[in-house]
């Protein structure tokens, strides 16, 4: 495979720096829609919460099985080719929609979400270099900001999408016990709009394969880790602990961003599936401050404290509020044309607050002092994203225990724990 390095000095990156911006845009747009159809699928399909969070966990497990070869497959085909494959496995995940929503099997829709998820991991791990390496080093941390904020915008976005274009004709049936004429229209209108996206994604990507976009460099770098550097790399304090870190945050996020929806549902509330769209919009206000406030006002272990926590004190304001309250929007929503919501759920959705700078926090204190093993010690906090497949699971087997209310619970040695780490888990260093 030939490769030719970027030479920033001749050419201007603006055309590709807006490819990738679009391609973190659909990356976040996929991603989010979850959080919609999460409870859309419980609705039409009767899920338990449980059965309802496998949603969630075939898409995130993906990464776990899928990076590795990803990043193999990137090797051999280069990034380019990486990014359009990376699509053209996301347009098949889309057309897989289209007989999960015909035969409404269960077990089709998790297939689907599978190859959304392995497809997204193709995608991003093609993607993301570009950011870091489009443009000067110095300045790779603000453009990784932009990106991250792109990418929670189109989960602002996506779900306002999916009701608008899937949901807006059935808002009356929440809390009803559907008919299987019902049942069978609402199954039925996830077909175009899913056709649509598998249709756009593939243009797309074909768009993108004859794009000028460069490609980067091949590093020569060794992209497989033996078992002793990865017992080497874990044998530090602030790189194990950080991994940890990752994978409690990732688990929270998923939970605050997905599952808001479902219990939404479970309230009658009829606006159930933009919910997602309120913890989007706090995170991008927790990345505008991060990016105004550090380091210049706040250092990042200061600002990932106060994260976790935030993330503390509203974990027990949604475990012990009452879900009839809605004394907060009464006051900020209602007055400004707002949808009158409980209080519980903008507990839920101002976690964005608190969950916004976590990943740019810990990764950097992570990989601290970490040298040579520092590509290996990446790896591994990206693994953490696993997180986003077993903490829903959990919330899903808590709440079918007992309550939606009480699954947020499983929250709170998640905060503490990122709370550790933000005041002493960093810090520890090997002992040699």
């Amino acid at each position: 495979m030939t490769t030719s390095v970027i030479d920033t000095s001749k050419k201007s990156n603006v055309i590709p720096m807006a490819i990738v911006a679009v391609l973190f845009f659909i990356l976040g747009f996929a991603t989010w829609l979850n959080g919609s159809l999460m409870p859309y699928l419980s609705q039409i399909l009767q899920l338990t919460p449980f059965q309802g969070s496998l949603i969630l966990f075939s898409f995130y497990i993906a990464v776990t099985f899928t990076a590795i070869p990803s990043g193999m497959l990137i090797k051999k085909v280069g990034y380019k080719n990486g990014m359009a494959l990376g699509m053209a496995v996301m347009m098949l995940a889309g057309l897989l929609f289209i007989p999960a929503a015909k035969s409404q099997m269960f077990l089709l829709f998790l297939l689907a979400q599978l190859v959304m998820g392995a497809g997204q991991t193709l995608l991003q791990t093609a993607v993301n270099p570009y950011v870091v390496r489009l443009g000067d080093e110095g300045s790779a941390a603000a453009r990784i900001s932009i990106m991250g904020i792109l990418n929670k915008g189109a989960g602002v976005i996506s779900p306002m999408v999916f009701t608008a274009l899937i949901l807006s004709n059935f808002t009356g049936n929440v809390g009803q016990e559907l008919s299987q004429v019902q049942i069978d229209d609402m199954a039925d209108s996830l077909i175009f709009p899913y056709l649509g996206m598998a249709l756009f994604i593939g243009l797309l990507g074909f768009a993108v394969k004859k794009s000028p976009l460069p490609e980067l460099a091949n590093q020569e770098e060794e992209t497989s880790s033996s078992i002793s550097e990865i017992k080497e790399t874990l044998s530090h304090p602030n790189l194990a602990f950080g991994v940890i870190a990752i994978f409690v945050y990732v688990a929270v996020e998923v939970i605050a961003g997905d599952t808001i929806g479902t219990f939404a549902l479970s309230l009658g509330v009829e606006s159930y599936s933009v919910m997602t769209s309120y913890t989007m919009m706090c995170m991008v206000v927790g990345y505008i401050l991060g990016i105004a406030f550090i380091p210049r006002f706040i250092s990042q272990q200061k600002a990932l404290s106060i994260s976790a926590g935030l993330g503390v004190l509203l974990t027990l304001c949604i475990l012990f509020v009452d879900t009839q309250s809605s004394i907060v929007s009464s006051i900020f929503l209602v007055p400004f044309g707002g949808t009158q919501l409980p209080d519980v759920l903008l507990m839920i959705a101002f976690l964005g607050l608190a969950n916004a700078i976590v990943w740019p926090a810990v990764f950097p204190l992570a990989l601290s002092g970490m040298g040579k093993l520092t590509s290996t010690g990446s790896a591994l906090l990206v693994m953490g994203i696993a997180g986003g497949a077993f903490g829903p699971m959990i919330w899903g087997l808590i709440s079918g225990m007992s309550s939606f209310q009480m699954g947020y619970a499983v929250m709170l040695p998640c905060y503490l724990f990122i709370l550790f780490y933000a005041v002493k888990g960093h810090k520890m260093k090997k002992v040699n």
